[in-house]
């Protein structure tokens, strides 16, 4: 698929990682374009000028870790790379995706057919782990694996594996002003809002149980980093409203007729 601008995320000096997903996509005989992670593991957060801390307290009840903000902008990277090239749109995957499938060969499939039914969507999640309020459009078997290409209205988290549009991947950078969650976080945060996020259920793409180095942080685990006193109830709050919006959405989401 000529359109579509292949890159894996990868932390200078993580070979190993780079030879095993490289094996993998060789595998479908996928090449890529490899894109340097930002290491954000010793990063000094008070002197960053694209974190707002006060912001991602309110909104997710503690701090942020330097590894998330070594992840966010690692996607940016990756982002603006893609919109320097000539595709007309990027498989992005970070170096511990597993592809349970061919994904350029299933993109290619699904792709035209998510053109007529959004022209303007931004992004897909194609390894995400779990899936809740979402509207079926299409069903794709490559390989023997079966899934189906979803409206997902409550976007689904994690980052291993996702797919740009150029509109997509535009905004992105286009309206990042603060770094306030993790990228994930964002991602839900901007398309339960936004609308024009799918996603593939199940999942074509899933991880290793290597843990991540882009969010390793001097040894502090990330879920238990600086927590406010108020981190359960941030969290609650975080999840029914973007739940009663995705639930909005999905009541008034209609799928084109083809006349």
């Amino acid at each position: 698929m000529h359109s579509l601008g292949v890159y894996v995320i990868n932390l200078d000096g993580s070979r190993d990682r780079l030879q095993t997903i490289s094996q993998r996509l060789a595998a479908f005989d996928i090449a890529f374009e490899r894109v340097s992670a930002v290491d954000g593991r010793q990063l000094d957060l008070s002197a960053l000028t694209d974190y707002e801390a006060a912001r991602a307290e309110r909104y997710m009840g503690r701090s942020l870790v330097g590894g998330e903000i070594g992840c966010y902008r690692s996607h940016l990277k990756v982002a603006a790379q893609f919109l320097s090239s000539d595709a007309r749109y990027a498989l992005v995957l970070e170096d511990d995706a597993l592809p349970l499938c061919n994904p350029v060969e299933l993109l290619e499939k699904a792709l035209p057919d998510l053109e007529k039914i959004d022209p303007h969507w931004r992004l897909i999640n194609i390894g995400n782990n779990k899936l809740k309020i979402a509207t079926p459009l299409a069903r794709y078997d490559i390989g023997g694996h079966d899934c189906e290409l979803v409206a997902a209205h409550y976007f689904p988290m994690t980052t291993s594996a996702i797919v740009w549009s150029r509109e997509g991947a535009r905004l992105f950078i286009e309206e990042h002003r603060k770094i306030f969650a993790p990228v994930d976080n964002y991602f839900r945060y901007w398309l339960t809002r936004a609308g024009h996020g799918y996603s593939f259920w199940p999942a074509p793409v899933t991880t290793t149980e290597a843990a991540s180095e882009i969010l390793a942080a001097s040894g502090r685990a990330r879920k238990t980093n600086k927590r406010k006193w108020y981190y359960a109830l941030a969290k609650q709050q975080r999840l029914f409203e973007d739940k009663l919006i995705a639930r909005s959405r999905r009541k008034l989401f209609r799928v084109p007729v083809e006349k």
